[in-house]
């Protein structure tokens, strides 16, 4: 960082040299002119003694001159050595003080040294300080807007409060003015009720009457219900597989149908003929004022359709195309078709909850059930 003194070249010693060898050549160079001067004035006659004279005197005075500067020299000189021992001194006094100036420059480095350390250091503290002066700063930026955003809601809140306020009190005249209102068409509906309790009694008695009516008609189709299976069982003698279940009778769809169809069969189309003329038989018997028909529901197993099969959908649109052609044959046979009501249920509703052969056979079934509407 700083050069150091003891580097320095010491040109004094060269200078006195030089200045010394500078005065012996002046002097010589006066030699040399006084001599050629002297010649030629000599050679000349007419003013030669003259000149010689001149000389003469010129040559004194260069004489005393000379003499003069050879004194002036060794004055010179001497105080050329005086000055040297001077200028030595005043080198080993600065060799010294150099010494002791470059102790302190590198004391001077090493505290410049720690000074930068320390500086460094106090930048890297300065700039964690304005970091977290900045996120200080930030944090209370938000703090200044989430406390404006809660005045905000404040001053909402307050102004919904007080619209609530305003609003219970109109409610609560509203509720007052329709409480009266309620009130007053309370009394006059006990009034009422009590003029519409004679014509509960009288309707009263009325609807005793239709049920009576109803359940005496409902014990006659059972009546009828029971004799129109014993009457069907009967027509369609002991080989068959057609059952009886509580009040509808069961014919298995592998008599009626191939698998996967709804086309009947031949031994189908026999079956539901002498089914017919049970019903065309009963048509006859059942009074007119009984209003019956004749449910015809299909079921179907679990089976899934076949993929590709044109003809239906699912198990629910084959069940219902199997029980309108039941129907279909029932009616070209005889049977009034306002008298049938076909419907279909898919796979919903079984009779067997297992997967074997026997009981998915037993879910594939159309079921016959006389009623009423």
């Amino acid at each position: 960082m700083f050069k150091n003194f003891r580097d320095k070249t010491n040109t004094w010693p060269a200078f006195v040299d030089l200045f010394s060898n500078l005065v012996i050549i002046l002097i010589f160079l006066l030699i040399v002119f006084v001599f050629l001067w002297t010649t030629t004035s000599v050679f000349n006659k007419r003013t030669g003694v003259k000149t010689i004279s001149e000389l003469q005197q010129i040559n004194a005075e260069q004489t005393e001159k000379i003499r003069q500067m050879q004194a002036d020299e060794r004055e010179a000189t001497q105080l050329l050595i005086q000055a040297r021992a001077r200028l030595e001194s005043a080198q080993a006094d600065l060799d010294a003080k150099d010494l002791s100036m470059l102790d302190l420059i590198n004391a001077y480095e090493i505290q410049v040294s720690k000074l930068q350390a320390q500086d460094e250091q106090s930048k890297q503290q300065v700039a964690e300080t304005n970091a977290q002066i900045e996120k200080l700063r930030e944090q209370l930026n938000q703090a200044t807007i989430a406390r404006a955003e809660f005045e905000k809601l404040e001053q909402e809140r307050r102004e919904l409060q007080s619209q609530m306020t305003e609003q219970m009190a109109a409610k609560t005249a509203e509720y007052q003015s329709e409480l009266k209102k309620l009130n007053d068409a309370l009394a006059a509906a006990r009034q009422e009720s009590e003029a519409q309790e004679v014509k509960y009694i009288e309707m009263s008695n009325e609807l005793n009457r239709a049920l009576a009516d109803k359940i005496a008609e409902l014990q006659d189709m059972k009546d009828y219900q029971s004799e129109f299976y014993r009457a069907v069982k009967m027509a369609l003698g002991d080989t068959t597989s057609v059952m009886a279940d509580g009040d509808r009778f069961i014919v298995p769809s592998d008599i009626l149908f191939t698998t996967g169809s709804y086309k009947l069969s031949a031994e189908g189309k026999t079956q539901l003929r002498l089914i017919s003329n049970v019903i065309r038989d009963f048509e006859s018997k059942i009074p007119s004022d009984i209003d019956w028909i004749i449910r015809v529901d299909g079921h179907t197993d679990k089976k899934p359709v076949v993929t590709g099969n044109r003809a239906y959908r699912d198990n629910m649109q084959l069940s219902l195309l199997r029980a309108r052609a039941v129907a279909d044959e029932l009616a070209k046979n005889g049977v009034s078709p306002r008298r049938l009501v076909p419907s279909g249920f898919g796979d919903l509703h079984p009779v067997e909850l297992g997967t074997d052969k026997e009981s998915m056979q037993k879910n594939r079934r159309i079921e016959l059930q006389l009623t009423n509407k």
